[in-house]
């Protein structure tokens, strides 16, 4: 693929990447009031439906990985931006709050279908000698997604109401993301397209691994992204009652404004300086980035400097972890089935994230938030020697390829 093809490329998956987490994940937040208080809804069961809706995605993400690797990344965003279109549209049509929990997991199991995995199995089918940077190109323009839909969906709540919202998010995932995703899927090739599935044909594939301990690493990989999907999600989603019962007070807000850009910077500084560095290593510093943060922000608290340097880290964490997701997997077990394994990594990430929230909620009820807090560390520690393990794992199989 030319570079003037792959750069089209990764502009086409970064807008679409862009419009269907901001539609798809991040604009619930900001229209989950006032669904909630049309239907007579308290809040916690407006959430509740958002956990099952991302269970339900979690769940069904190895199909869309499996989908990606037997007819083509592409062709399954295609299907997954109509499919979001129409569930977003049937959102805004919804009559009580039991139809619109029902959209509501609609939509997260068509997101299995548009987001970065199935993204990432799309720029590994057109080249996997590229994909890594590629992915960083990638995740760096996706960071936007929350910096612009959070105050557009905003302004359109206003304007429209959250019916009208969802109408315009159901137009933009079927006029822009669907023909994107055409157009990409009429440019993938041939040979690109038998790639994706020779699983079937036993033929060799690359990665640094043996064959005999893929299933081990892929395990130990779905293992350490569900702990840091506990971690991120769980602090994510409970970080103003975190901040506040902290004392940070009106500091919270301003401190959970620095999260979007330190991801942002972090995939910058991974694109211009990262580019020689192992992927298992990628993988240790972004999970020792999570547990630092968090020492930080117990053991400084209530400084506000000292919240400030934990959303720094955290940020930066979170945002070199999407990366990892990419090109982990690519690195240790190679390109043939990509998609399906892909699949698993989010799986198990996602039902994490979906109950890290009540989970947390819970230990912060138990424990305070102090004690919930070490909990959190000492998960991410535990994340952080299950990619030591498998960096290992990978450096052993490297030095005996040199040696012989």
């Amino acid at each position: 693929m030319s570079s003037r093809n792959s750069a089209a490329m990764i502009w086409a998956l970064g807008t679409t990447q862009v419009i269907g987490y901001g539609t798809l994940y991040y604009a619930f937040s900001v229209l989950a009031p006032a669904i909630g208080a049309e239907f007579g809804w308290p809040p916690e069961w407006v959430f509740g439906a958002l956990s099952v809706a991302l269970l339900a995605g979690g769940f069904l993400a190895p199909v869309a990985g499996h989908l990606a690797d037997r007819f083509g990344a592409a062709r399954t965003m295609v299907a997954g931006s109509v499919a979001a279109a129409l569930l977003l549209g049937a959102a805004g049509l919804a009559v009580d709050g039991y139809s619109s929990a029902a959209a509501l997991i609609g939509m997260e199991i068509a997101s299995s279908l548009v987001l970065y995995a199935t993204a990432f199995a799309a720029l590994v089918q057109a080249g996997a000698e590229q994909a890594q940077r590629r992915i960083t190109y990638l995740t760096l323009i996706a960071g936007f997604a929350s910096t612009l839909f959070w105050p557009l969906t905003a302004v359109l709540l206003e304007q429209l109401g959250w019916r009208g919202t969802y109408f315009v998010f159901a137009a933009l995932n079927l006029l822009v993301c669907a023909p994107l995703h055409f157009w990409l899927a009429r440019g993938a090739s041939a040979a690109a397209g038998q790639a994706a599935g020779k699983s079937q044909q036993g033929v060799a594939e690359a990665g640094v691994l043996p064959l005999g301990r893929r299933n081990l690493a892929l395990g130990l990989i779905m293992a350490g992204f569900a702990i840091e999907g506990l971690v991120l999600s769980g602090v994510l989603l409970q970080i103003m009652p975190l901040l506040q019962g902290l004392g940070l007070g009106a500091g919270a807000l301003i401190i959970t404004t620095l999260f979007g850009p330190a991801q942002v910077l972090s995939r910058l500084v991974n694109m211009l300086l990262g580019r020689d560095l192992p992927a298992t290593w990628l993988a240790v510093i972004a999970a020792a980035l999570l547990p630092a943060g968090l020492v930080v922000l117990v053991t400084t608290a209530p400084s506000l400097i000292g919240a400030v340097v934990f959303a720094i880290l955290f940020g930066l964490g979170s945002g070199l972890t999407s990366i990892v997701a990419g090109v982990l997997p690519l690195y240790l077990l190679g390109r043939n089935r990509y998609g399906a394994r892909l699949g698993w990594l989010s799986s198990a990430r996602q039902i994490a994230s979906a109950i890290a929230p009540f989970l947390l909620a819970v230990a912060m009820g138990t424990l305070g938030i102090g004690g919930a807090l070490w909990v959190s560390i000492g998960l991410g520690v535990v994340a952080v020697g299950v990619f030591i393990a498998v960096e290992a794992m990978a450096s052993r199989r490297v030095a005996a390829a040199v040696e012989g």
